[in-house]
């Protein structure tokens, strides 16, 4: 799935739930967000995610930003809907 399609989905700052596989091989369950500016300097990142096809959210349960990684996501879930690809 492409970055700018789940960014639509997930867009205005919506409560997600997503299902994906981390780098190291491990299945992930997050509850996330978007749009989140807490923390955030201003200085801006090293490189830019969405040339690597990630997402940057908001973790709620870890409160911290992460990175999913577009190509291993399996389900979506927002406002009662499961997306799955």
């Amino acid at each position: 799935m492409r970055v700018d399609l789940i960014r639509k989905i997930v867009s205005g700052g919506k409560i997600f739930t997503v299902t994906f596989t981390k780098k190291n091989g491990e299945k992930r369950v997050m509850n996330a967000r978007t749009g989140v500016s807490k923390g955030v300097t201003g200085k801006g990142m090293s490189y830019n995610p969405v040339s690597k096809n990630l997402l940057t959210v908001y973790d709620m349960q870890k409160r911290d930003y992460r990175m999913i990684n577009c190509n291993t996501i399996e389900e979506i879930k927002v406002l009662g809907e499961t997306i799955y690809t």
